[in-house]
């Protein structure tokens, strides 16, 4: 075994846990640390220009391009689920909007026996991974690698937006990462000067000069190796080679809520039956490998504008294309420099909810599928999130080639609760949107149309036309109890020498957009590896 192939720490995966880990493990100097990423370096240029994640919903060579299987009873067509497959993971290709969740979920987790996750402990990682543009407060810090920054301009359909949520009764609400996150208002982006600020970008090229930090790109693991009980090293395939690295200290999953379980899988942790079908030797039988998989079901209601003023005027005309471009290139703003929202809300459907339990954002496009081709018309489309799903799916393989995608099922909308408070925000952003303050930009509603009224109606369409905001998670769910995978200091139950990090360890899904979560996740493990060895 030659000596450069030992590190004190692997890393498989450098998304957005990943490359938080990598930059802290190495920080000191006195661990040598192995990155493994099986995508490329992020030299592509449309990933660092912020409206350029539309451009990668289809791009193989950064995005796993994943699909959902058909759930026959209730969304029976499989629906794109993007990974990313390049430095920075998801935090290179998303929508770059910066949500950290409600208080209550995280107090939640520490309720369940998490300890060391109630919202006061992991306020602090949050601040610290934190530069935020609005400056340091109790809730937020500066000077962190994360650039956190104010939409650049206020569009007036956006202020119309807000201004008919209140009209309606909803409360305005500024900082949706502050005291309380009920209300509508602006969103921030993770951007800095008009680029997109990745974990790449923000974590990882600082550290990239190191020398005790090993950065291999293009780098697939194929699986996990163990001595008994005990986590040794891994494989993986790089340049036509299979290629071992070996760890002293620890293996720190960071693949995401698809990547991690399966990895576990094909290397014997996980339901031992499923294993044995494809042919793996059972390190562990761990049943909780792969289950609890939730996600954020959303219901679009699209609309035609009477004027031109959203994404879709631009990519349909020549002249705008090069004049957005020209500003982008002069001063970093227009539509490239935009995330996927400028103003979202935060409502309770549910009288009875403690926290809110959707998500409303506007966007200033539309197409008939994701990430296809924007309507020939001037489009904005509203989408309302379902933030807690009762609903339950699961994330197994199929195969024992590490190349084969896994069965990826999330079970979206098998809980009538689910259902009901679906159908129930889209009639509140039909009321929104009715407001003279909106009407006014608003030629008609395209999708579902004025004809949709009953719950029946409504249901039928998400089934139909239903999306997701691609947040999977919770498919390595952290607790005590035998489904659980890790424990609250993400070490895997049952074995030595490995953890997973990323968001596959949260027990329920956060109240929002989850790359600032799994940031917030890479910091904290970061601090307790450490402590650990020390």
């Amino acid at each position: 075994m030659s000596e450069e192939m030992r590190f004190d720490y692997i890393i498989v995966g450098a998304g957005s846990a990943g490359c938080v880990l990598a930059n802290r493990l190495s920080e000191s100097g006195r661990h040598k640390v192995l990155l493994l990423e099986a995508g490329p370096e992020d030299k592509n240029p449309w990933i660092h220009i912020p409206l350029g994640y539309g451009k990668h919903f289809g791009n193989t060579a950064i995005n796993w391009l994943y699909s959902t299987t058909p759930n026959l009873e209730q969304v029976d067509r499989p629906i794109l689920q993007p990974r990313g497959k390049v430095l920075g993971g998801s935090s290179s290709i998303n929508g770059l909007v910066y949500i950290r969740g409600d208080r209550a979920d995280y107090d939640h987790w520490r309720q369940l026996g998490n300890t060391g996750w109630s919202f006061e402990d992991v306020l602090p990682y949050f601040r610290k991974s934190e530069d935020q543009a609005r400056g340091e407060d109790e809730f937020h810090g500066v000077g962190g690698p994360l650039a956190v920054s104010d939409v650049y301009e206020k569009p007036p359909i956006a202020t119309a937006f807000i201004e008919a949520a209140l009209a309606t009764g909803q409360i305005r609400n500024d900082d949706f990462n502050g005291a309380d996150q009920e209300g509508f208002g602006y969103t921030q982006w993770t951007t800095r000067n008009g680029r997109r600020c990745s974990a790449a970008v923000g974590y990882l090229k600082p550290a990239r000069k190191r020398q005790n930090l090993v950065i291999a790109t293009s780098a697939h693991t194929l699986r996990l190796l163990f001595e008994g009980r005990r986590a040794t090293g891994v494989e993986y395939a790089q340049n036509g080679e299979i290629l071992q690295a070996f760890a002293d200290g620890e293996i720190i999953v960071s693949g995401g809520a698809i990547n991690s379980p399966q990895l576990l899988q094909l290397s014997g942790l996980g339901p031992a039956e499923l294993l044995r079908e494809h042919g793996i030797d059972v390190v562990a039988d761990m049943p909780g490998v792969g289950a609890d998989l939730q996600d954020h079901y959303n219901g679009p209601q699209m609309f035609r504008l009477k004027d031109h003023i959203s994404v879709n005027d631009v990519v349909n005309n020549l002249g705008r294309r090069i004049l957005t471009g020209a500003r982008y290139a002069l001063n970093r703003t227009g539509f490239l420099a935009m995330g996927a929202s400028f103003a979202c809300g935060f409502v309770k459907v549910d009288p009875a909810a403690v926290s809110p339990d959707m998500q409303i954002q506007l966007m200033l496009f539309s197409s008939h599928d994701v990430g296809g081709a924007p309507h020939p018309f001037p489009g904005a489309t509203i989408i309302s999130a379902l933030l807690r799903p009762e609903s339950r799916g699961h994330c197994n393989i199929v195969s024992p080639d590490p190349y084969t995608a896994p069965d990826i099922q999330p079970n979206y909308l098998a809980a009538q609760k689910d259902r009901d408070i679906l159908v129930g925000a889209m009639k509140m952003v039909r009321n929104i949107t009715a407001q003279p303050m909106f009407q006014a930009f608003v030629a008609e509603e395209h999708e579902p149309g004025a004809g949709v009224t009953t719950d029946e109606e409504w249901l039928d369409y998400l089934r139909r036309r239903g999306r997701t905001s691609y947040h999977p998670t919770s498919t390595c769910r952290m607790g005590s109890d035998p489904r659980a995978v890790v424990d609250e200091r993400l070490r895997v139950h049952g074995l030595e020498g490995l953890r997973v990090a990323d968001a596959s360890i949260m027990p329920t899904l956060i109240s929002g957009n989850t790359n600032a979560p799994a940031i917030m996740i890479g910091e904290k493990a970061s601090d307790m590896i450490l402590e650990d060895a020390a």
